[in-house]
């Protein structure tokens, strides 16, 4: 048994679409599951359109994603846990492996990312570099992964001073549990990040790491990419 947490805010242009895939992967499994979306401070019709799909929805306050994230699990009733986020859409072969790698024993794990609509060349490319540069490194990017109860706990959780990069800090802290997996199957992941934010946005940000270290990531202050409300959710 499953239980499936949604970390959301303001995320009424696709969390339809999200939950309505993820519907469809889990009835072609007849897999046993809830889905908790946790509705993260949302201003629009989030946690409605959640809530007319027949989901769980737990209303939080934190506008920081790993306590978001903490708070669903806290929640959920089942003994494996997946992380999606709200503008990522599964299939059922993805969900399959991931619950098999948990039969034979993974602790837990992430997969491939592909981006979702008519990407330009230049991001096609750079997404698959990223997805690269994950299963190289053994780190599940953040919108897709999975873990037994029994390690989400063994590790406390994902680490709450982390304002971004908690997936990383949370799929090496896994793998200190034991077998870590990024599997071939993969989830489409929508592209606004890279249509909403220039290159020039990226670049400052790359820069930033490299100059001040991954400590920049605990403050949301110039974390724009993930906390700014502009969007483009084609």
């Amino acid at each position: 048994m499953l239980s499936i947490i949604i970390p959301a805010h303001d995320e009424a242009a696709l969390i339809g679409a999200t939950l309505d895939a993820l519907a469809k992967a889990t009835r072609a499994l007849s897999l046993r599951h809830e889905v908790i979306v946790v509705d993260d401070a949302s201003s629009d019709a989030t946690a409605e359109i959640a809530i007319a799909r027949g989901v769980r929805v737990l209303r939080v306050e934190h506008r920081q994603i790993a306590a978001t994230r903490n708070a669903g699990a806290t929640a959920a009733c089942h003994a494996r846990l997946l992380f999606l986020d709200a503008d990522t859409f599964v299939d059922a072969p993805v969900l399959a492996a991931a619950m098999r790698a948990m039969d034979r024993g993974a602790v837990g794990g992430g997969c491939r990312v592909r981006l979702a609509g008519p990407a330009r060349w230049h991001e096609r490319a750079l997404a698959a570099v990223a997805a690269f540069g994950f299963r190289w490194t053994g780190i599940a990017p953040g919108c897709f992964l999975f873990c037994t109860r029994g390690a989400f706990e063994a590790v406390g959780g994902f680490d709450p001073r982390w304002y971004a990069g908690e997936d990383v800090a949370m799929s090496r802290a896994l793998a200190t549990q034991g077998r870590f997996v990024v599997l071939r199957e993969s989830v489409r992941t929508s592209d606004r990040k890279l249509r909403t934010f220039s290159p020039g946005e990226h670049l400052r940000l790359l820069g930033r790491l490299l100059v001040r270290g991954r400590g920049i990531l605990q403050t949301r202050e110039g974390l724009e990419l993930w906390y700014d409300k502009r969007r483009d959710d084609r």
